[in-house]
């Protein structure tokens, strides 16, 4: 018993400290996380009259989810989304970061005009996008198309360029702040091998591909996790730039429970489409996890 003691006041006097400075931000992380999470859980359980839980359910309101016309869209859209982050969004800060670190004069300035475009307001920024990609006479991208007597063009009208454009406007905004960290992890790797690459007359090329890239794997393969989690959650761009439309071609799941929750007032449902997001990041992040294990053995 004495031991038993001993080895606890020994843990404590070791460990209490550091535990004690974590306590806020779990408790943080439990209230905003993890509560939100439990109890979207348990309404989607339910069926609701406004606020008020009626009677259990089950999974009746996933099955009405599942056979609902606009999933599928959602859910097709919303991978797409994310695929085209991967193309447009992903190597766009890796190349402001590279270029940034090559060049010897103005970085400063370079790193002030990369992240300017984070510091506007979401709603803000998404507006500016939707008056550039109008379609008709009065959008900015066909004024200056008419001014070069060029025909203007459907934009954000056109299917297939919705979701493209979409994913052009996310990734001005939110490109600069990605690349000041990877400036950082490129700060962080060690001038001599660059130095001793250049005396074996390495090119630019062959410094960022046998040098560059690996010190940076790791990094980039977190902000790979969280780039894809952040874009799976798209909301507000499809919301205002097209509203889902022309026909479903842009609507996000977001955007669907965004519909359950203020247009249809059915929590339980919007409950459901939240837990079926959660469950497909977590699957994705397993799977992304699992496939960089099999890298790194």
């Amino acid at each position: 018993m004495e031991k038993k003691k001993s080895r606890v006041h020994t843990f404590m006097t070791k460990n209490g400290p550091g535990y004690l400075m974590m306590l806020p931000s779990i408790i943080l992380f439990s209230f905003f996380v993890w509560v939100p999470l439990v109890e979207s859980v348990r309404i989607s359980l339910f069926s609701a009259r406004g606020f008020t839980l009626q009677k259990f359910v089950g999974f009746k309101n996933y099955l009405d989810v599942f056979i609902e016309p606009d999933f599928i869209p959602a859910l097709r859209n919303t991978f797409s989304y994310t695929l085209w982050s991967l193309v447009i969004g992903f190597l766009v800060p890796i190349l402001l970061a590279l270029f940034i670190s090559e060049i010897r004069r103005g970085k400063s300035l370079f790193k002030v005009g990369i992240y300017l475009p984070n510091i506007v307001p979401g709603m803000a920024m998404v507006l500016m996008f939707g008056f550039i990609f109008r379609p008709g006479p009065t959008g900015i991208l066909n004024i200056l198309l008419a001014k070069m007597g060029l025909p203007a063009s459907a934009w954000l009208t056109n299917p297939k360029l919705t979701k493209p454009l979409i994913v052009i406007a996310l990734t001005w905004k939110g490109a600069g702040s990605t690349a000041l960290l990877y400036i950082a992890g490129l700060q962080g790797i060690d001038p001599e091998l660059y130095e001793a690459a250049i005396i074996d007359g390495a090119g630019i090329w062959k410094r960022i591909r046998y040098i560059t890239i690996p010190c940076i794997y790791n990094l980039a393969r977190t902000l790979l996790v969280l780039q894809i989690i952040s874009v799976f959650q798209i909301l507000y761009e499809p919301l205002v730039m097209t509203n889902g439309g022309p026909n479903n071609a842009s609507i996000s799941l977001m955007q669907l429970m965004y519909r359950y929750a203020f247009e249809r007032y059915n929590y339980p449902k919007a409950s459901a489409v939240s837990v079926i997001i959660c469950l497909i990041l977590m699957v994705l992040t397993w799977f992304n996890n699992r496939l960089t294990r099999r890298s790194d053995a």
